[in-house]
């Protein structure tokens, strides 16, 4: 089964600090993709 996770973020810089690259290592994602929105 392919794995798939969608993450809004809000800045990478901040993302980085909230602890997205452990988190990133943790889940094993065969596609991870990272987007910001802003409206």
């Amino acid at each position: 089964m392919t794995k798939m996770i969608s993450w809004n973020v809000n800045g990478l810089r901040a993302c980085i600090k909230k602890g997205f690259l452990d988190y990133f290592n943790e889940v094993d994602a065969d596609i991870f993709c990272i987007q910001e929105s802003k409206l």
